[in-house]
């Protein structure tokens, strides 16, 4: 702990205990919006292997992939990554060698990266590779379990997959109740690895990230560059205050996130949104972005169960709402969304995908709030959708339609809002409407550049666009000047 509390003295932060809480990371001096606070390289990690698509064990990478030739289970794009990997892969290696190869396939990510803790904690301990003040097994160990609140199902399956790992590892010195510990820990302490543009690439550890705690308005964003885990300030943080990220989706009620938040983290949550829970205006945005829309079109009131329990009363207007009505089209919702939708979508249907999602979307306006959230999940699925049929003009126009909710769910720096103007101004820049696309461009430019920086490759393609978006409204301004 020393040894942390002196690295992190260098990086203007310390490690303190709050009753509450636990342990937390605190600024020693003023963070300011973009400012990196910290940034850790993962302890162990893997990649989101499937049988659909495979993935560079180092740098996550998936062009010019070629697979160990001993296991048969790890990949790597090019022997630059098999050799930096060699030291921690031959233990493994030797150990998937040992099973049949029928099952290295069931190997699943979380068997890997428990068994890659082990390795690393033994090379460690043996000086094959060195052991950092932030990059060692103790700070593993001082990571919570929750082994007390998890349920017995859990535990049992812990158990299980601890098992599998003593299986495979077969050391003498292996203790299964720690391993399925330690699986609990990844649990509530595993990050999952994004790239620029959010989308998931697999899974780490970083465990003096994991000692930064949850807010659903938190002051600093968690992003990864490549493997490596950045916190960026997205406020002014004074000296002496605690670092928050958001360990969820906060696009949510407040009971919606608290629900999220006590089954995956197991605590719950006590920031100044959360301790608003029951009063007036939480009341009403959850109304908002989780219940049902007046049945006057007119009207953009939100509904609240009526006084006699039959039906749901708009509180702009007044109208009540049939609940067996409500409940018919929620149903005809429920079904086309859970079971239908999802069926086209995987086996890569993408138009009959589409026409499934606006039949949704219909009866979506028909029962929700104009700033419903399943509406507007609803509506990215259709975008995502387009933008693969490459139906671009379509796609801008959803892409439009979730802007107005994003603003509302969102604070104004938000990596997913900053990403959804990127997308808007792509489409836009695309379809030739060039000054629109500089607008969309520059708020994302205003966004991104506190939460990702300005040095990823992404940044810089992005920045690039800008510019060119710029010289070319000056370049079409001149030109009408002139004429």
């Amino acid at each position: 702990m020393e040894d942390l509390q002196s690295s992190l003295k260098d990086r203007n932060l310390s490690v303190s205990t709050i009753t509450e809480k636990g342990r937390c990371l605190l600024t020693t001096r003023d963070f300011y919006p973009g400012e990196v606070i910290i940034s850790q390289e993962p302890y162990v990690c893997v990649p989101n292997n499937s049988t659909v698509e495979t993935r560079c064990d180092v740098c996550f990478k998936t062009s010019s992939l070629k697979n160990c030739s001993a296991c048969h289970v790890v990949w790597y794009c090019g022997s630059t990554c098999q050799k930096s990997d060699w030291k921690l892969h031959r233990l493994e290696c030797e150990a998937f060698s040992r099973l049949d190869k029928d099952k290295r396939k069931f190997v699943t990510p979380s068997i890997r990266l428990m068994l890659k803790l082990y390795i690393r904690r033994k090379l460690q301990s043996e000086e094959v590779i060195p052991r950092t003040a932030t990059g060692n097994y103790n700070l593993v160990e001082a990571l919570v379990a929750h082994m007390s609140d998890i349920d017995e199902k859990q535990l049992v399956l812990y158990a299980q997959m601890a098992n599998l790992v003593n299986l495979i590892l077969r050391w003498p010195e292996i203790n299964i109740k720690e391993i399925a510990e330690n699986f609990s820990k990844f649990a509530c302490n595993a990050h999952t690895i994004c790239d620029s543009e959010l989308r998931p690439l697999g899974t780490g550890l970083y465990p003096v990230i994991s000692i930064i705690n949850h807010s659903c308005l938190p002051n600093s964003v968690l992003v990864f560059e490549g493997r490596s885990a950045v916190v960026r300030a997205v406020q002014h943080i004074p000296n002496g205050s605690e670092v928050l990220i958001s360990y969820i989706e906060t696009a949510g009620s407040s009971m919606t996130r608290q629900k999220v938040l006590k089954e995956q983290y197991l605590f719950t949550c006590t920031c100044p949104r959360c301790v608003k829970v029951g009063q007036y205006d939480d009341i009403r945005e959850s109304a908002i972005l989780e219940g049902y829309r007046c049945k006057n079109e007119k009207c953009d009131g939100f509904l609240l169960r009526a006084a006699d329990g039959k039906g749901f009363e708009c509180q702009e207007c007044g109208l009540v709402r049939n609940k067996e009505e409500i409940k018919k089209i929620a149903a005809e919702v429920k079904l086309l969304s859970e079971d239908k939708a999802p069926k086209l979508s995987s086996t890569g249907n993408c138009q009959e995908a589409v026409s499934m999602y606006k039949m949704i979307e219909k009866l979506q306006t028909k029962l929700c709030h104009p700033f419903s959230i399943s509406l507007m999940q609803t509506r990215d699925k259709i975008l995502k959708l387009l933008m693969e049929l490459e139906n671009w003009r379509e796609a801008l126009e959803y892409c439009k339609l979730t802007i107005p909710v994003y603003q509302r769910v969102y604070p104004a720096i938000h990596p997913l809002l900053g990403l959804q103007y990127y997308t808007c101004g792509k489409l836009e820049w695309f379809l030739g409407d060039t000054e629109e696309a500089l607008k969309s461009l520059t708020k994302a430019v205003d966004v991104l550049r506190i939460t990702h920086g300005t040095n990823t490759p992404f940044m810089k393609e992005l920045l690039m666009k800008l510019e060119e978006a710029r010289a070319e409204v000056s370049y079409n301004n001149k030109q009408s000047y002139d004429e």
